[in-house]
């Protein structure tokens, strides 16, 4: 057996109390809006949308596995709790993360309009 068909299998005897939902990797830094070109901003622009999607998907999967484990019955309401809070964390925590890149975008993206104004 190859590693990977044995972390497959380690993955799946973990059962469902394992995380698997995959925290997206957010986007390079934003170009400077000083020296930045067209293309770079809408580049950056995209891959700002895309994480944005990334984690949505993230989020909804750290919703699936909350209904995962509270329908299993494995949990007591103390450990439900417990698990609902690190949810929140995480949820937070990407929320935060994607708002902080969006505004940094849309900083540099100020200034790379004013930039384009005073060009024309």
């Amino acid at each position: 057996m190859t590693r990977l068909t044995l972390a497959v299998l380690a993955l799946l005897a973990a059962g469902s109390a394992q995380a698997t939902c995959i925290y997206p990797r957010a986007p390079d830094r934003a170009p400077d809006g000083q020296t930045a070109s067209r293309d770079e901003m809408v580049a950056a622009q995209a891959a700002v949308k895309q994480f944005n999607e990334d984690i949505t998907a993230y989020n909804a999967c750290l919703d699936m596995e909350m209904e995962q484990a509270v329908k299993s019955g494995a949990y007591d309401e103390n450990r439900i709790t417990e698990l609902r809070a690190i949810q929140a964390k995480k949820n937070n925590a990407a929320v935060d993360e994607v708002t902080a890149i969006a505004d940094a975008f849309n900083e540099q993206l100020r200034i790379f309009l004013a930039r384009e104004k005073k060009t024309d």
